[in-house]
């Protein structure tokens, strides 16, 4: 299909938006819009009709998934090598590019390492426990005003004067620390993605020419999701030329606790004055019904640029709004409910989602769907790459890429058991950090003889003198044969047999193992097109170099995504509402529209109950064909029963779309007479 049949089959304010290539534009693009689209037509436009070459092209989301799926579509659409050098892919992973760039600039060795919220929090622990002994909660909170703090473009030496109370304070020193030791281990963490490229793209105006004479145009999808640090990288690397479409819609802003700033939509106007705003209100996915609850919630919210989503689908359904005695009897409805709409519509489990505020209604929910016999899937299953056993390989892998990875050789060392204790470590560090040396380095050293016994000295030279000649070997040849092999040599497979309460587990954990080893061969084996430019600028390559990107990408992909692989089987889905953005489904439940859970009591507290509209609003958005709303009269907490609220959100919306269900006052006679013959006959089709 030619790009002028691709166009032709977007409507009128999609062609406009694809078009418009000569400055800076925003698309404002309402749920169910056909955002994606725009984004993957325009970068053919590009190419195809505008004559730009691929590799001055980059395109930025937030997930890998959202990346993925954009460079398919991509794909499908491009011919031949049209496609060379392309960059599509998530925010971190264009840093990442950017500080592999500039590694001497930035004062980085080759193969740095990039430490995981599980490294941060270790290093974290600690540097806090040097001054008392420091619980998890104070750790996290820690962390979490570090990561606050670097997405707000503020450097340690500036923290301290942003700290409002003595915890803050205490952050900003422990801030400072923490930085010093991951520069010291060469090592860069999650937030260090997008804080060091921008630092360096502001105070290096040769680093920042280098960066704009490479890309020419970007676009970036959700950009109401962005935060400071990300809005300033795409502003820096686009304010000379003012070539870039950012998409996003600021009645889908759910993010502020981690970062995101809705106002960034504003900003970017006051930034760039010849914006030119286009609005997608042409929705594919929902109901008229449906769409007009969602505009009538989303009006209770202030607005810079108005939109009015609409839709061709026909006005469907009524909205349905189930009031229970209790939360059991609200998870038992929805379980009996989706059992019988399945046989009477003839539906799949897939086709229902449940969405919740938080995990913790799901218990109920589960209990109730296994007594039914109900499949489901529910949201934040176990990561692959939070198993012990790829930890350990990781860590091997990180170790092998970057001998100064301190974290790497304290998970590994002792594993398989070496009988180095915590003594020898402890003595080991210190003399580390008297030499201003790597762990791995203070191994190597005599003066380390003077520190510990010959016994111990000897065993950390024996695991120190396995890892270089392993080193050695990638170095020479096949850097994944070297893996394989040592592995095998460690007999790491005997180790998690020893470790593990059955054999059948053990040996699931080692086939994990090789799977990491297989996707880390397939990584490098990419094919050129894959790899961004600045990922390919070393026209010499040797293997080794390809090992270390291939590693920092599976560590990157780690971080990144949470889940190991999709599961598309089908099951009844069941997830937070933060984690349904971007999905839609044709039956949706949301559960709990009750005042102090959405609500929720700490936005009411926090005077931020406009992001709660906005999740209610994103909600109601997943659903396709119906939508049915439960709450419950009474939940436990505590221990106790609490009476509970409705929604002041139910109150906003527009009544005379909802169908009310247990609810005396609200509810239709005939309607409810009708609905008990339903069941009846439900029950029926089920027996028969």
């Amino acid at each position: 299909m030619s790009i002028k049949q691709r166009l032709a089959k977007l409507n009128p304010r999609q062609q406009e938006a694809v078009r418009y290539i000569d400055g800076p534009c925003l698309v404002l693009a309402g749920a169910g819009s056909g955002k994606t689209s725009v984004i993957t037509t325009k970068i053919a436009y590009l190419i195809q009709e505008c004559g730009m070459s691929a590799r001055r092209i980059a395109a930025v989301t937030f997930t890998n998934k959202a990346a993925r799926e954009m460079k398919e579509r991509v794909g499908t659409m491009l011919k031949g090598k049209e496609g060379h050098g392309l960059t599509v892919s998530t925010f971190h992973t264009l840093g990442l590019n950017v500080i592999r760039g500039e590694l001497k600039a930035l004062g980085y060795k080759p193969g740095f390492s990039l430490f995981d919220s599980e490294d941060a929090k270790a290093l974290l622990r600690d540097l806090m426990n040097k001054d008392a002994q420091v619980d998890a909660d104070q750790i996290n909170q820690v962390q979490h005003q570090i990561s606050a703090w670097k997405n707000d473009l503020i450097l340690p030496g500036q923290a301290l004067s942003h700290a409002a109370d003595e915890n803050e304070q205490y952050a900003a020193r422990v801030y400072e620390a923490y930085v010093r030791h991951l520069k010291a281990y060469n090592a860069v963490d999650f937030d260090d993605l997008i804080l060091l490229p921008v630092v360096l793209l502001r105070d290096n105006p040769d680093v920042l020419a280098r960066w704009r004479r490479k890309i020419h145009y970007m676009l970036v999808d959700e950009y109401q999701d962005t935060n400071v640090s990300q809005y300033l990288l795409v502003k820096l690397l686009m304010e000379e030329r003012k070539t870039f479409t950012v998409v996003g819609d600021d009645d889908q802003s759910i993010y502020a606790w981690r970062g995101a700033r809705p106002e960034n939509l504003v900003t970017l106007g006051e930034d760039f004055p010849r914006l030119n705003v286009i609005k997608l209100e042409q929705n594919y996915r929902s109901t008229g019904t449906i769409l007009r609850a969602a505009n009538t919630l989303i009006a209770n919210n202030p607005h810079v640029y108005e939109k009015t989503l609409w839709s061709e689908m026909g006005q469907g359904a009524a909205i349905r709004v189930v009031v229970n005695s209790h939360e059991e009897a609200e998870s038992e409805r929805v379980a009996s409910e989706i059992l019988t709409r399945r046989i009477k519509e003839r539906a799949e489990w897939r086709d229902f989602a449940v969405l919740y505020r938080g995990n913790f209604q799901a218990r109920l929910l589960e209990l109730k769907l296994q007594h039914y016999q109900i499949p489901y899937k529910l949201s934040g299953g176990t990561s692959f790459f939070s198993r012990n056993e790829i930890k350990d390989a990781m860590a091997y892998l990180r170790l092998l890429i970057n001998p100064a990875d301190d974290n790497a050789f304290l998970r590994i060392v002792n594993v398989p058991r070496r009988e180095i204790g915590p003594g020898t470590l402890e003595k080991l560090a210190n003399y580390a950090t008297e030499r201003g040396a790597s762990l791995f380095a203070a191994c190597h050293e005599l003066g380390l003889e003077q520190q510990l016994p010959a016994r111990a000295v000897e065993r950390l030279g024996r695991f120190t003198h396995f890892i270089d000649g392993v080193r050695r070997r990638m170095d020479g040849g096949d850097a994944i044969a070297a893996i394989r092999s040592m592995l095998h040599e460690m007999d790491y497979e005997a180790w998690l047999y020893q470790n593990a309460s059955a054999p059948t587990i053990a040996e699931k954990r080692m086939g994990n193992v090789w799977i990491l080893i297989d996707q880390l061969e397939k990584s490098m084996r990419t094919d050129p097109e894959d790899i961004s430019p600045e990922e390919s600028t070393a026209s010499e390559e040797t293997e080794t170099d390809t090992v270390e990107a291939a590693i920092s990408r599976l560590v990157l992909r780690d971080i990144l995504e949470q889940q190991a692989e999709e599961d598309d089987t089908d099951k009844v889905q069941l997830l937070t509402m933060h984690a349904s953005k971007g999905l839609e489904f044709p039956h949706v439940y949301l559960m709990g529209l009750e005042e102090e859970l959405l609500p929720h009591r700490n936005a009411i507290e926090a005077g931020t109950v406009e992001e709660e509209r906005r999740l209610a609003y994103v909600g109601i958005t997943r659903a396709r064909r119906t939508l049915t709303l439960t709450l419950a009269r009474q939940r436990k907490a505590f221990g106790e029963l609490m009476d509970c609220a409705p929604s002041r959100f139910l109150d906003e919306l527009p009544q005379e779309d909802l169908e009310w269900e247990g609810q005396p006052d609200r509810e239709d006679p005939e309607k409810k007479q009708a609905r008990g013959k339903d069941a009846i006959a439900g029950l029926r089709s089920l027996l028969g």
